[in-house]
């Protein structure tokens, strides 16, 4: 009998990686929302890309893979950038 990987684990630590890659990129964010204020430029781009960042550890996509390499393809590097499985 062989030992297979437990996949509500590996969900839980790929939200985890997820969440650890967006707190710096938020930070970023925010000051790119402050300096957009207080230029009076629109702040539209930056609210929709903090929204996606705190959408990321709820994709559909990660409840959804039922085995590691699936579940490793749903890191969005676009948003999320380098992912830590490459």
């Amino acid at each position: 009998m062989g030992f297979g990987i437990n996949m509500a684990k590996a969900k839980e630590i790929h939200k985890a990686n997820i969440r650890l890659a967006r707190e710096p990129k938020l930070q970023e964010l925010d000051i790119e929302f402050q300096r957009a204020l207080e230029a009076g430029n629109s702040t539209t781009d930056i609210v929709a890309k903090k929204q996606a960042l705190r959408d990321a550890p709820a994709d559909s996509g990660i409840d959804s893979a039922s085995d590691t390499a699936a579940l490793k393809a749903q890191w969005k590097t676009d948003i999320l950038g380098t992912s830590p499985y490459s």
